[in-house]
């Protein structure tokens, strides 16, 4: 879990307006930044299978968002991509 000051900044840096907090650019960024902080976790904790599961449905969500916001919105689509540092 991200703590709540580093949710308010994600929030900030990716939002379109100013009470946005559940556009699918700020659900992507804080989606990936957990995914980064889970990751990290079953690095040093290998047989958590329990949060492996966890992240699993963290990277389908995301990509769901993903497809969604390619389908909608090519030109937010590639922003976002660009910003986070994912691959197409």
């Amino acid at each position: 879990m991200l703590a709540t000051k580093a949710k308010q900044k994600i929030i900030e840096k990716y939002r379109l307006f100013e009470d946005d907090t559940g556009s699918s650019e700020v659900q992507i960024a804080l989606l990936t930044e957990e995914i980064k902080h889970l990751a990290s976790h079953l690095k040093k904790n290998p047989k958590d299978v329990h949060s492996r599961r966890g992240l699993l449905k963290m990277v389908s969500k995301r990509k769901a968002l993903l497809n969604y916001l390619a389908r909608e919105n090519e030109k937010r689509y590639t922003s976002i991509i660009k910003k986070i540092g994912l691959k197409k």
